[in-house]
């Protein structure tokens, strides 16, 4: 269906621009939808979703989402909060005691013992990613020590409670609110959700959100019924699929097969880039955060309280208080919500879109965003890691707004 919002014949420019990323070797397959108040009106489907068998990327093929897992997390804990259960400027301390001790790194620090007292971060930190924590692939001495003490929860980990105990115990990079750095912190969340809840993480998401929003192929361990639709996973770069910063030479190289995928036996829940999804499961979410907090006759939260979730809740973008962090987004003109990126200046940040902008994306090359001043949403998903890779968010976004009238 298209709209008077938008011109068709420039709309089909995004099928040319996605084909030419696949047949130059970039991406396996890919798949895109585009809506205009919440009705489709572009959608495209090219490529394979497992290129040594030359399967077909479909659909409803299932996806490694990755950081797309993360506004998910942050709405299901905003779901307590709304329930008068705690307040963001809780402790984390107050759910996870291993964290009541907190120390950071001194600025400056040359070695990871040369640390100092600091507050325990908040959940409102964790959710902005100014708790201090970070990931391993970030540069810096914090890092590295999560590199050689194997903090990653990754699926096939040793469970939510456990890695969470692990990073607790480790100093924090800075003193948390004192900068933006990319980071498990929505896994801490994650840990978090589970002892409010009082239920492992993957029931509650599906309490929450997925069954009410009627999500059926969204989950953190693929079901064996299912595993003829999950795509493989690539890299473009060869032994070192989540480099920072690394950038494609167009090629491909083969890192998760659905018959030995790490997704058939998962341990590890993690809130910040666990789960599995289809790109119409997918949308059920966006739509439910483009419309306010409710979709498909359920309420998930109040429309004030998504307001509030996607204003930035930084002093200012994150380029004025980032570190050299790897980040889904860019960090100029762009602040940083309760759930994903918010656009502070259009310009600054070198995309076209509009103020309030909300997006995020995960390190497969994944993306979403939703424009509610045009009442626009796109979500683009393929499996190649890292997301740095190319810069297929910004040229999609280009050809969206290229499209309309």
């Amino acid at each position: 269906m298209t709209s008077s919002a938008f011109d068709h014949d420039r709309l089909t420019r995004i099928d040319d621009w996605m084909q030419s990323y696949i047949d130059h070797g970039r991406y396996p397959g890919a798949t895109v939808l585009v809506t205009e108040g919440g009705s489709v009106v572009h959608r495209a489907t090219s490529g394979y979703r497992d290129v040594e068998a030359q399967t077909p990327f479909t659909e409803d093929t299932i996806t490694r989402i990755y950081s797309m897992t993360k506004p998910i997390a942050s709405v299901v804990l905003m779901t307590f909060v709304e329930q008068g259960l705690f307040h963001l400027d809780t402790p984390v301390s107050e759910f996870i005691p291993e964290f009541a001790d907190a120390r950071a790194l001194i600025p400056g620090a040359a070695s990871v013992d040369q640390t100092e007292p600091c507050p325990v971060p908040t959940l409102v930190q964790l959710l902005t990613h100014t708790s201090g924590l970070t990931y391993g692939f970030n540069p810096g001495l914090l890092p590295e020590l999560y590199v050689a003490e194997k903090i990653a929860f990754s699926g096939t980990g040793e469970g939510l409670a456990s890695a969470t105990k692990r990073i607790a115990a480790l100093p924090l990079a800075f003193q948390p609110g004192a900068k933006w750095e990319y980071s498990h912190a929505t896994d801490v969340i994650g840990r978090v959700i589970e002892v409010v809840a009082g239920k492992p993480l993957d029931q509650v998401f599906k309490e929450e959100v997925f069954a009410p929003l009627g999500m059926k192929d969204t989950f953190f361990q693929i079901p064996e019924d299912r595993l003829d639709r999950l795509a493989s996973l690539y890299t473009a770069q060869d032994g070192n699929s989540f480099g920072l910063g690394l950038k494609g030479q167009d090629q491909m190289f083969l890192i998760d097969a659905p018959q030995t995928s790490a997704w058939r036996d998962v341990k590890t829940y993690s809130g910040g880039g666990g789960l599995l999804s289809t790109i119409d499961d997918y949308f059920q979410f966006t739509e439910m955060l483009r419309k306010g907090g409710a979709h498909n006759g359920a309420r998930i939260l109040s429309p004030a309280t998504m307001r509030f979730m996607m204003r930035n809740f930084l002093p200012g973008d994150i380029a004025s208080m980032g570190t050299k962090s790897f980040a889904e987004m860019p960090m100029d003109g762009i602040g940083f919500g309760l759930a994903g990126s918010v656009v502070i200046d259009p310009a600054r940040c070198g995309m076209p879109g509009n103020v309030g902008d909300f997006s995020w994306g995960g390190i497969a090359s994944t993306f979403f965003w939703i424009d509610p001043v045009a009442d626009i949403s796109c979500i683009f998903l393929t499996q190649l890691t890292p997301s740095s890779s190319y810069p297929s968010r910004p040229q999609l976004k280009a050809l969206v707004h290229g499209a309309m009238s």
